[in-house]
């Protein structure tokens, strides 16, 4: 399968629970968290000056979580046809306005990532994907193209079809020039709230497809903190959410990589680098 590998090693239980909460819907939890952005505004600035006009925080918050996926593979497996697969590669989804307008185009793109990107390569390509998306507000991405193909249809055919897309995805019979441009298929789907100046939503997982992380981030906002002396001290956070697929693997794993995405939103410096390892996920 072009999206992933069968893992057959994993252990009687972890084999089991997908047949018990069979839809995504039925296991998904959330936690709520925020990190301190002191330390990734200071780059930022930094490489501004650098001539890396346009990177911001989000660009940090993806190196961040293509990092953590790097030493944590688990959490970019996936369930097909309640089996647990690990999947190629790192694809991020996150939907993006042609303008930001109340009638603006709404589109989604998908950022394909290797585990040994760094923070200035997912600059690149994030922009890249950026301008080619909504340089035009009137180009059509592949995305908007299959859903506009689906809305032709009349609605009992519809129902029809869409039935026979979600029956072909449960057995991996989607053809990869459909998977390519879903965004319900990727290793998270991200939604920045920040541009609207509102905090994070919680945000549901689909149950079509096969995205088992979706994270909303909030607006950055000022905190005060009591220090271990007593005192009283301001900083500025931001709030995320995250919704996650409890079946690909254990609250352990999760809690370890969720602490190491946060630690690398917190001191991103080390991004600029590739990781010395890249971990592969078990056989």
């Amino acid at each position: 399968m072009k999206e992933g590998r069968w893992i057959k090693t994993l252990d009687p239980f972890a084999t089991i629970v997908p047949y018990i909460m069979v839809e995504r819907s039925d296991s998904q939890n959330t936690i709520t968290d925020c990190f301190d952005v002191s330390g990734a505004e200071q780059l930022v600035r930094r490489l501004r000056t650098e001539g890396y006009d346009s990177i911001g925080i989000l660009h940090i918050i993806l190196a961040a979580y293509v990092r953590a996926i790097s030493q944590r593979p688990a959490v970019n497996r996936f369930i097909r046809g309640q089996k647990i697969y690990a999947r190629n590669g790192i694809v991020i989804n996150m939907a993006v306005k042609r303008k930001m307008s109340l009638d603006g185009a709404e589109t989604t793109v998908k950022l394909k990532c290797n585990p040994s990107d760094t923070l200035i390569d997912i600059y690149h390509k994030f922009n890249d994907l950026l301008v080619e998306t909504i340089g035009e507000e009137t180009k059509s991405n592949g995305t908007d193209t299959a859903a506009r193909i689906i809305g032709y249809i009349p609605g009992l055919i519809k129902k029809f079809v869409i039935w026979l897309l979600k029956t072909m995805d449960y057995f991996g019979l989607l053809p990869s020039a459909l998977t390519d441009v879903s965004p319900f298929h990727g290793s998270m789907f991200i939604t920045s709230m920040a541009s609207l100046n509102i905090p994070p939503i919680r945000h549901h997982l689909y149950n079509f497809g096969n995205v088992p992380v979706f994270i909303a981030f909030g607006a950055k906002r000022a905190e005060l903190v009591l220090n271990e002396d007593g005192s009283v001290s301001k900083r500025r956070v931001v709030d995320f959410v995250a919704n996650l697929d409890e079946r690909i693997c254990d609250g352990y794993y999760y809690a370890s990589t969720l602490k190491m995405f946060k630690k690398y939103l917190v001191s991103p410096e080390p991004l600029l680098n590739p990781p010395e390892t890249v971990v592969e996920d078990v056989k």
